[in-house]
């Protein structure tokens, strides 16, 4: 997931997204089934696809799926086939959609680069946000704490369908670092203690499983 490898920095420099976390009994079927259904993704204008697992709850999982354009997102919606992808990998219950597209990003490590292994652990939230615009300037002005819990970098989508919720995604510099940043009471981290609220789904704390690039159509 770090932006010194072109291909995973590549999810994250396109400004649409579509993210769906669920719970499923056997996660490893995730993977086999994107990549099954490469020709699909590149037909609703998919470029890459990343998949995360929980590390703190067995069977959680979460997909981030990077668009190159708005209209796509919309019609795969209202299609059933997004939903029909789910009960094949076996989802009981309805997952957490989320639709949007970048409106921040920030990268704390030292000189800007980060490195080049996908590998590090992950936390993600979809939260309510009554002013988007602070919340991207106090997360920016909370550099230095960050940097020094083990945040190497962090985004934030906008909901296409609520102006008022976001995604916010971070990359943390190894397991134990996401455990300790999760705990730690911080100013810094008010948003996450907003997550599992109403339709929201609990924090996301995971790692990297895979990434799955789909070639644009013949």
């Amino acid at each position: 997931m770090s932006e010194g490898n072109p291909s995973i920095a590549g999810m994250y420099r396109h400004s649409m997204v579509i993210a769906s976390d669920f719970r499923i009994p056997s996660p490893e079927k995730v993977r086999p089934l994107l990549e099954r259904n490469r020709s699909g993704l590149a037909e609703m204008g998919a470029h890459h696809v990343l998949i995360y697992r929980s590390i703190a709850e067995p069977g959680r999982v979460l997909v981030m799926i990077g668009l190159g354009g708005r209209e796509p997102v919309v019609d795969l919606l209202r299609s059933g086939a997004f939903h029909s992808w789910f009960d094949t990998v076996g989802v009981q219950d309805l997952p957490a959609v989320f639709a949007g597209e970048i409106i921040e990003r920030f990268d704390f490590t030292e000189h800007g680069g980060g490195g080049d292994e996908p590998g590090h652990a992950v936390i993600a939230a979809i939260v309510a946000a009554q002013d988007t615009a602070l919340l991207a300037v106090n997360l920016g002005a909370s550099r230095e704490r960050f940097r020094a819990a083990g945040i190497r970098k962090t985004w934030v989508f906008g909901a296409f369908d609520d102006p008022g919720e976001v995604l916010i995604l971070q990359e943390v510099a190894d397991e134990a670092a996401a455990k300790a940043w999760v705990r730690r009471h911080d100013a810094a981290a008010d948003w996450m203690a907003e997550t599992g609220i109403g339709v929201y789904p609990p924090l996301f704390l995971g790692e990297f499983v895979a990434l799955v690039e789909v070639d644009p159509p013949a």
